[in-house]
């Protein structure tokens, strides 16, 4: 009956819907010298960084290391021993209920009702989330739109898919339109297919929301999101965007040149500039032109240096790629040294 109730009452179309909370300035998290202690362990120690405004931020680390812990202190799910965290100018340990409205959270283990429907559940947490019954039905228009489960809208939770069930949590995470998102491994267990389909979400949130992204899979990281923050053992190793990170733990930086139109012995030109080391022709099979392997410290990105001399020498470049380390190989080092 209730069903047929709720079915009813919220047909399935996707009206204009202009959000549930208007935050003036901007949302933004701080971690601030913030310590969580369980008994003699110290699974949070001293820990400090920002979140901006419409940022996608990576919190990486191995198992233990501390993520979730920080994750559910700044969700308001448990409050810290120290330190500070503030969610656009609020205190987590003084406005708790205010910054849990401003927060939308899908956990590892996503909390679902296993025996209600798609469209029960989502009317469920929106009327828990205080949305009232003028704005939910079309909030959850929306949601199922977003989220693309208007094939399953009316299924029981427990006969979709691994993937399904992650979108219904990502919808109820988004149910009160919240300026933030933490997702903790929102994408484990997921086919490829899936995984594609979550992260292009993940992005399109990450457009107008602040997106804390908890994932043990790198490469999710680096195809999704602005800057990395590294957790091991309670301590952030490393906070900087993918490219600094790369390059800054590289030691070296190889760039590959391919070019048309150079004659004589190119390598010494290339040497003479700022930050290159070595300069060596190389010989690929598919090359059209001349190529050379460049070896620059990691500080100075001399490409467009490169490309300057290759204009003044009239040479055209085919190619121009600079190599870097894998997010996996520096998750290692930072992990396994620390």
């Amino acid at each position: 009956m209730l069903l047929q109730t709720i079915a009813t009452t919220y047909p399935l179309i996707l009206p204009s819907f202009g959000g549930l909370i208007d935050f003036d300035g901007d949302a933004m998290i701080e971690i601030s010298h913030l310590t969580k202690i369980y008994g003699t362990q110290k699974a949070v120690n001293d820990i400090s960084f920002n979140v901006e405004e419409g940022k996608i931020i990576g919190f990486l680390g191995p198992n233990g290391a501390g993520k979730s812990t920080t994750m559910k202190i700044i969700t308001c799910y448990m409050p810290p021993t120290s330190g500070e965290v503030t969610i656009s100018g609020l205190k987590v340990t003084e406005d708790s209920m205010e910054i849990r409205r401003m927060i939308g959270y899908l956990p590892e283990l996503n909390p679902l009702y296993l025996e209600m429907n798609v469209l029960d559940f989502l009317d469920y947490i929106a009327e828990l989330r205080d949305i009232g019954p003028d704005k939910r039905r079309s909030r959850i228009n929306e949601m199922v739109e977003m989220c693309g489960l208007g094939n399953v809208v009316h299924k029981d939770i427990h006969q979709l898919s691994k993937g399904y069930k992650q979108r219904v949590g990502l919808a109820q995470a988004m149910i009160h339109d919240p300026a933030i998102l933490i997702l903790d491994e929102p994408t484990i267990g997921l086919d490829p297919n899936q995984v594609v389909d979550i992260r292009s979400l993940i992005k399109q949130l990450g457009r107008e929301k602040t997106v804390i992204l908890s994932t043990h899979i790198l490469t999710e990281v680096q195809s999704t999101c602005d800057r990395a923050v590294i957790i091991n053992n309670g301590i952030i190793v490393a906070d900087s965007s993918l490219i600094d990170l790369q390059r800054d733990l590289a030691g070296k930086q190889i760039i590959s040149v391919e070019l048309l139109g150079a004659t004589g012995d190119v390598a010494p030109t290339f040497e003479r500039i700022g930050g290159v080391e070595t300069a060596t022709e190389t010989f690929p099979e598919d090359r059209i032109g001349r190529c050379f392997k460049v070896i620059a410290t990691a500080k100075v990105d001399p490409r467009e240096q490169i490309f300057r001399t290759a204009v003044q020498m009239n040479w055209t470049i085919v190619k121009l790629t600079r190599e870097m380390r894998s997010l996996e190989d520096i998750f290692h080092q930072l992990t396994m040294a620390a």
